[in-house]
């Protein structure tokens, strides 16, 4: 693999290279197990001192594959592969915090990862800050603690489509001496490499546009290998583990410690492995993402721009309109789009809302965003109805509120279905 070579060229060659015979595209290894010729070879395998598969929950061809592929196009030095997104923002979490410890998160999140850091997480002893990405930095340092262990927050945020300061964010986990992670879901490779701007691991729900065509969950975390992990804050990383005959990750594998120790401790303890036909069908998405978000951002632009214009529209959001409160940070860290996804105010509100949902007929109805396809939710009527008026707002839902992840169709007929639902909303 050539270090130069172009994100698009990347997504199509790295991960991956047969030799004379093999095959040329990356096959489905659908075996859980591994045949070797000697017990110095498994000795090694179980010591860490050889990086050869020994059981798909830990390492499988068609999964190292992937992980190659995506740690190359967001410029890190490796990856792990999880059954989904939200273990991959877990994983990413327990690798550097136990128990009695802390993280501060973004308040902006995909509601998943929200209730996993307000619910779960603190039932397991780790405590979650919840703050304002737009407040102060002098602000935002004064939620810092002794036990402050990580920063997290989302490139574009899920549902509120805010865009990260990333340079704010950075310099922050710089002075407080803590790693920056980002749920670079809605950006993409692509459209956004957090690492050229500050962030230190990267995660992705890959079942949204890295797989892009809804055929399979999964998520995967990306180390960049530039957080120093020795200033004493984290043992794990640095102190004897016992389970490896008293290995220093740290002192043994450097760069590479933070995302060897998720693949070696977590993966093989919780076990949130991914299928190999997963892994296939998610190094497959990967070759045409440069291509497919391309379409998407245009196409998501196109869109709202209509929808800004349109009587029957009251408000729109999306980070590519000059009219957005994120609109300068678009420009400055997703200069190629501002990815796929919409939300606007539909007059009429909660009815007018649901009779819009229930009257497309290309844009289709499903729970999903980041698919080929254009789909269509009210969320107030269905993901967020089991809350209150009250909490709806305050999670950013409000009555009138249609959420559009825009495919790749053509944008003459996304319009014109847009358009007569609207149309049929009306009435």
């Amino acid at each position: 693999m050539d270090k130069n070579w172009k994100l698009e060229t990347l997504a199509i060659q790295a991960g991956y290279s047969p030799k004379a015979t093999e095959p040329r595209i990356v096959p489905i290894v659908q075996s859980t197990t591994f045949k070797y010729d000697s017990a110095e070879h498994v000795a090694k395998l179980f010591d860490l001192d050889a990086a050869d598969p020994f059981y798909t929950r830990l390492g499988n061809p068609t999964t190292s594959a992937f992980e190659g592929k995506i740690a190359a196009m967001e410029g890190g030095v490796g990856a792990l592969a999880t059954s989904a997104g939200q273990a991959a923002s877990t994983l990413s979490i327990l690798n550097i915090c136990r128990s009695g410890q802390h993280i501060i998160s973004a308040s902006t999140l995909y509601g998943g990862t929200y209730s996993l850091f307000a619910n779960t997480l603190p039932k397991m002893g780790i405590e979650v800050t919840f703050v304002d990405p737009e407040a102060p930095l002098d602000e935002l340092k004064k939620h810092f603690r002794a036990e402050t262990r990580a920063i997290f927050a989302e490139t574009i945020g899920n549902p509120g489509l805010n865009v990260l300061d990333f340079e704010k964010f950075s310099a922050l986990a710089k002075e407080m001496r803590v790693p920056l992670i980002i749920d670079n879901t809605f950006g993409t490779p692509y459209l956004c490499r957090p690492f050229e701007h500050g962030a230190h691991i990267v995660i992705h729900s890959t079942t949204k546009y890295i797989d892009g065509h809804a055929t399979s969950v999964g998520g995967v975390i990306v180390d960049s290998g530039t957080f120093d992990w020795s200033s004493g804050k984290y043992p794990e990383l640095t102190e004897p583990d016992s389970s490896y005959h008293g290995l220093r990750y740290v002192e043994k594998f450097g760069p590479l410690a933070y995302i060897i120790k998720a693949r070696a401790q977590l993966m093989r303890d919780i076990g949130t492995t991914p299928a190999p036909l997963n892994s296939f069908l998610n190094n497959l998405g990967l070759e045409t993402v440069a291509l497919r978000m391309e379409r998407h951002s245009y196409n998501a632009l196109k869109l709202a721009q209509y929808l800004e214009e349109h009587a029957d529209v009251t408000w729109v959001n999306y980070p590519g309109l000059p009219s957005h409160p994120s609109y300068s940070r678009a420009q400055k860290y997703l200069p190629k789009g501002a990815s796929g996804v919409l939300t606007f105010g539909i007059k009429g509100g909660k009815e007018a809302g649901i009779k819009f949902m229930e009257s497309t007929k290309l844009i289709a109805l499903v729970v999903h965003v980041g698919d080929a396809r254009s789909c269509v939710l009210h969320p107030a009527s269905t993901t967020h109805r089991q809350l209150t008026p009250e909490q709806q707002r305050a999670s950013g839902v409000s009555p009138d509120l249609i959420r559009l992840s825009v495919g790749i169709e053509h944008i003459d007929d996304i319009i014109a279905d847009v358009e007569q639902a609207l149309q049929a909303s009306q009435k």
